[in-house]
């Protein structure tokens, strides 16, 4: 299975949102990371044939997405950013229902909603009111209707946006189960997200880009670019406004800064290990690691009440 996507671009206007990209997927988990305006949302829409691209063009084994029509759209596994769930559906129910949409017959539909209720740990809520669910149920309902048809390619974006912890580490379980020899393209900018169970890494931004390579070997680029230092509080504050600071942390009357800079921010800093955030921070600068974060904590706080 391959899917190709060759200088493909979609602009609205003057603004260009994707900027000829070209890339090739195979099965694996691919990572799509960056901030909000990126392009992620519009890259993945023309994947699915929501949106015609300005230019370019789609390819999945050799042959074009227009070539292929209705076949094109057998192999693909979609969960937007929001999904219009029906409320006074049961979760088997919407099941069947996006089961005939997506044209299964009957009896395959109800196999496929059975066991997919199962793998997204909703066979007690199969028969219950979608109305009544959580916001991760939803997700995990999204994720079971993705898979319907048993996709080659899987599609999500955003799907763990507003998640409690919990909901965000049996989410990544799921998807590292179902990956298994399809190609999954998980758009997200919250990192903790793809930083465990990516194969590779692409950094988007300005509908480019940026970063295209393996999660294993993806943050070699900022060796010598992430910093430690033990500093007072008021120092602290001035480092604060200087640099790019990834974490913060107050130990007594000092404090731990995480720094991201091209070079060591004072004496005494010490060169640290490597991770996905520092890269994630490097790229879109302050703003976007503080949104990375402010989602991060809004979801520690909702899995703590």
């Amino acid at each position: 299975m391959k899917l190709e996507l060759k200088n493909l671009s979609k602009s609205y206007g003057q603004k260009q949102a994707v900027d000829r990209i070209n890339i090739s997927f195979v099965p694996g988990v691919y990572g799509l990371l960056g901030a909000n305006g990126a392009g992620k949302t519009t890259l993945m829409r023309m994947i699915c044939g929501i949106l015609n691209p300005t230019s370019g063009k789609i390819l999945l084994n050799g042959k074009t997405m227009q070539a292929l029509g209705e076949e094109y759209y057998t192999h693909l596994g979609y969960m937007p950013q929001d999904l219009g769930f029906y409320p006074d559906f049961t979760a088997r129910e919407f099941l069947l229902y996006m089961a005939a949409v997506k044209g299964l017959e009957p009896r395959q539909a109800k196999k496929r909603a059975k066991k997919l209720l199962h793998m997204v740990n909703l066979d007690r809520e199969g028969d219950k009111k979608i109305r009544s669910f959580s916001g991760g149920m939803k997700q995990r309902l999204g994720i079971a209707q993705a898979e319907l048809n048993d996709p080659d390619i899987l599609i999500l974006d955003e799907p763990t946006a507003g998640l409690d912890p919990k909901e965000r580490v049996r989410f990544r379980n799921i998807i590292s189960d179902v990956a298994k020899e399809k190609i999954v393209i998980l758009s997200t900018h919250i990192v903790s997200d793809v930083s465990y169970i990516a194969h590779r890494i692409l950094l988007m931004k300005e509908g480019r880009f940026l970063v295209n390579a393996p999660a294993d070997t993806v943050t070699q680029v900022l060796d010598q670019k992430v910093w430690e230092l033990l500093t007072d509080e008021q120092s602290a504050e001035i480092y604060s406004r200087k640099f790019l600071v990834s974490n913060l942390h107050h130990e007594g009357h000092r404090v731990r800064l995480r720094i991201v800079h091209d070079t060591a921010p004072a004496c005494g800093a010490w060169a640290v290990e490597l991770n996905l955030e520092d890269l994630f921070l490097y790229y879109f600068g302050q703003e976007a690691a503080e949104e990375s974060r402010t989602e991060y904590d809004r979801a520690a706080l909702k899995g703590e009440e």
